[in-house]
């Protein structure tokens, strides 16, 4: 419906023949293809990307950047799963699968054992949120990853203990990137489950000093998931344990606009075309990215040049961005259905308990 919201009117300014040209324009609209218009409260889009914080981790966090003089971000420290709801009604948002957020990930300058305790927090914490708000949130369960042999339990008790969506994988574990031969066993166990691994960037030890006055958060953590990628590529990751599900933050870093380069690179050595036989490009275009911080029409650009519509999802990044980045989709020039689809549709695609939730 659209409202004439004078002052002197209020909510009773909708005329009929203000309600009358509203229906039209709505029904030309849709005939056209044209993405569809959120209202608030109708619960459609699923968010890939939204962060949540158990109290025992949060503290952990404040206590780490308080010793780093690390000023608080607005809306982690005062977060609650009441209020994660709550922007979420406001938005549209009828699921989202949570995980954990950036730096410092799980490591909190400790060691293997505390990082298992501080997983296995974060994961039962994940599950009563899901159990005390039915339909309204998934999970991305954290791995340690810091003892192969532990990471192994937890992948077990994640998924056939709690029933979890998926894995959230950090960008790199002690400047140790995912396609480092450390993590085969993990990633063999997830390829036999046929697992959604969602990959959320950090700062990594080696480079928070190289963000030449910006925040590191500003460019070292989208070249981290750039790294990553890479790391998996060149390693046969993605080769090697096809039944895995990627899907990688922001839009893949910096990854739409390097991969030529990557290819350029790599597809006429002869080891690397084993591992990737149709170019890099090609094993690329196979991942799913999300759309968190990345929804300027620039970024969206390079993204769908390299993957179509349906290897994208919605992310939001929440609480770091805002909820209603969904309105950024309508300026891409995009129709109805890839619009539906990145809002939702993949994501249920992905993650088919979704449809159900």
């Amino acid at each position: 419906m659209f409202f004439h919201n004078c002052p002197a009117c209020g909510d009773r300014g909708l005329s009929r023949r203000g309600f009358m040209a509203g229906l039209a324009a709505t029904t030309a609209a849709a005939a056209l293809g044209a993405p569809a218009v959120h209202a608030q409260g109708a619960k459609t889009l699923i968010d890939t990307h939204h962060h949540f914080y158990p109290p025992s981790y949060l503290q952990m966090q404040k206590d780490y950047e308080s010793k780093r003089n690390i000023p608080p971000y607005p809306g982690v420290f005062d977060w609650t799963p009441a209020k994660a709801i709550e922007n979420m009604d406001k938005n549209g948002i009828r699921t989202a699968v949570i995980s954990l957020a950036s730096t410092p990930g799980l490591w909190f300058d400790t060691g293997a054992d505390e990082a298992a305790k501080i997983v296995r927090v974060c994961q039962d914490f994940a599950a009563e949120m899901r159990r005390d708000h039915p339909g309204r949130f998934g999970i991305f369960a954290p791995l340690s990853m810091m003892n192969v042999d532990v990471t192994l339990k937890e992948i077990e008790y994640a998924f056939d203990t709690l029933k979890v969506d998926g894995i959230n994988f950090q960008s790199n574990y002690g400047d140790k990137w995912l396609g480092d031969a450390m993590y085969k066993p993990v990633l063999e166990e997830l390829n036999k489950r046929k697992a959604v691994c969602y990959v959320h960037p950090l700062v990594a030890a080696c480079c928070g000093r190289l963000s030449v006055g910006a925040f590191p958060a500003v460019i070292e953590v989208p070249h981290d998931t750039t790294r990553t990628v890479t790391s998996l590529l060149l390693s046969g990751g993605f080769k090697n344990y096809p039944d895995i599900k990627w899907i990688f933050s922001h839009a893949g870093g910096t990854i739409p606009m390097l991969a030529g380069r990557i290819a350029a690179f790599y597809d006429n050595i002869p080891k690397f075309k084993e591992l990737f036989p149709n170019g890099a490009m090609a094993e690329l275009a196979k991942l799913h990215y999300d759309t968190a911080n990345a929804t300027s029409v620039p970024a969206m650009a390079a993204l769908l040049k390299l993957v179509p519509v349906s290897q994208v999802t919605y992310g939001t990044d929440w609480p770091y961005f805002a909820l209603d980045q969904y309105k950024d989709l309508a300026k891409l020039g995009l129709s109805a259905a890839d619009v539906q689809a990145i809002e939702s549709g993949n994501a249920t695609r992905l993650i088919p308990k979704l449809k159900a939730a």
